[in-house]
Formats: structure tokens, sequence, C-alpha cells
């Protein structure tokens, strides 16, 4: 087993919390907007916009992950992914006139950046779980005994 003391854990709580934010966040706001005005706005790219927060959150995970010695494959490849994702629905707006408005938001142009953008979403919710699966790993998982007098007790107590 890795490090479970408090630093990690907090790195872990944080972190899933940083990560899970940008995902939650145009719901939250949606709900809200529709509670007080009876109107239906979903902001569809603001995970894309909080992307620093969510890569904070990602890279205090990785290293939660590492202290750890668990969940590091799913956290380094979803967090890995939406990366990647989120750099190249940019670039691709970039390419293709959309960042400028030179195109129009419409047409194939479009849907690549849209679906590169829902890739990232995707590869967040991964990273996300990830985190939650790491802090069940922390939290509430059983732990292995540290002292020799715990481990008779325990032996003690299940014969």
């Amino acid at each position: 087993m890795g490090d479970r003391g408090v630093f990690t854990k907090i790195l872990a709580i944080v972190g899933t919390g940083l990560v899970w934010l940008p995902t939650l966040a145009p719901f939250f706001f949606s709900a809200a907007r529709l509670l007080a005005g009876r109107i239906f706005r979903f902001d569809y790219l603001m995970p894309a916009e909080l992307f620093l927060l969510a890569l904070v959150g990602g890279l205090f995970l990785i290293w939660a992950a590492l202290r750890a010695h668990s969940q590091r494959g799913i956290i380094v490849w979803g967090l890995g992914i939406a990366v990647a994702a989120v750099v190249a629905s940019q670039l691709l707006a970039v390419v293709t006139g959309l960042a400028s408005g030179e195109t129009e938001p419409v047409g194939w142009q479009w849907a690549l950046v849209l679906g590169m953008i829902l890739g990232y979403n995707l590869a967040l919710v991964v990273t996300g779980i990830g985190g939650l699966r790491l802090l069940r790993d922390l939290l509430w998982r059983s732990q292995p005994p540290t002292t020799p007098t715990e481990a008779s007790e325990n032996e003690q107590s299940t014969s």
C-alpha cells in the first residue's frame, strides 16, 4: 500500500472537487436560472472555459494517486485525453476560422470542434470517477494495521 496520510487525502478531496466542478457547474447554473426566471439556458462550453480548474484538480489527483499507489491509470489516462481533446478543439477552432468568426458555427467544422469538447467532457468525467474511486480507497477501505500490537488485537477479535 502507499501513503494514505492526511496530505494525500486532502490532495484527493481537493483534486476530485476541482475536476468535477467544470462538469457540474453548467447543470447547477442552468437549474438556478430555471428556478429564478423560468428560462432554461445551458452553457455547454463552460467545462472548456473552466479547463484550468480541471487541470489543477487533475494534477492534484495524479499526485495523490502516485502517493497512494491507487487508481493511477484511470486518472492519468483520463486527464491526458482531456488535455489533448481541449487543446485539439481550440486548435481546430483557430485553424477552421471558428475562433475568429471568419467561419459560421455550422457544418463539419462546428461538429468537429464540438465533438472534441464532448470528448474533453467525457474524459473529465472519467478522471472524476477515478478521483471518486481514489477517495473510496483512501477513506473507506479498511487499512492494514500499522503496529504489531494492532495486528495481534485484530487477530484476537476475529478468532
